[in-house]
């Protein structure tokens, strides 16, 4: 079963904290808060899906200084900055280190929501995008040595014969090759197959 996406909140206001809870749950969100930096990095679980709600102004680490650590510890959470306190040079370093928006406090409850569902909608199409690539480099890897050796070549359109010149084997042994590379990545021919090796950035190495 698939764990519903979450919204982490870091900000030291309480009632801020509370209210965007109240809010963003009545919304259907799940959603936990946290006072500080530290007390989020002290507890923070991935959990599939997510983003976080981030103040600029937090004590001990600071918004900017956790979306570093963030980053240092390659934890990918989509960060929206929501603060009373930014201005567009730090918002432009907030960008350029990941962040996926930077908000300025007070936010209509509706715009703020729209940014987060339009957020999670995007990660849960990077999910989606993750798992076709890495299901087909799954397919790919079942592939004989043989196979791979022939499968670069087939998809470039050499002939039969010539894939068996140059790799010293029959054309008819090619053919066998190429049936089975179909049926293994389940595509019906070498142009759709093509086409998926270029979509999920699969390498191919040709063996002259």
């Amino acid at each position: 079963m698939t764990t519903a996406p979450c919204v982490y909140i870091v900000d030291d206001d309480g009632a801020v904290r509370n209210g965007l809870r109240m809010f963003l749950e009545t919304a259907g969100l799940k959603c936990k808060t946290f006072a500080d930096a530290e007390q989020f990095l002290a507890q923070y679980r991935p959990e599939g899906s997510g983003c976080l709600i981030l103040d600029v102004n937090l004590p001990g680490l600071n918004g900017p200084q956790l979306q570093r650590e963030l980053n240092r510890l390659k934890i990918r959470l989509p960060i929206i900055f929501l603060t009373a306190y930014g201005d567009i040079p730090m918002s432009v370093r907030a960008i350029q280190a990941g962040a996926v928006d930077f908000l300025t406090k007070p936010i209509q409850s509706d715009a703020l929501i729209k940014r987060i569902l339009e957020v999670l909608d995007q990660e849960a199409e990077k999910e989606i995008s993750m798992d076709k690539e890495q299901g087909f480099h799954g397919l790919v890897n079942t592939l004989t040595e043989r196979e791979m050796e022939i499968l670069p070549l087939a998809i470039a359109g050499i002939p039969n014969k010539e894939i068996g010149h140059r790799l010293g084997i029959s054309h008819r042994t090619v053919e066998v090759h190429r049936i089975r590379i179909l049926k293994k990545t389940g595509c019906q021919n070498f142009l759709e197959l093509s086409r998926l090796c270029e979509i999920n950035n699969f390498a191919l190495k040709t063996k002259i």
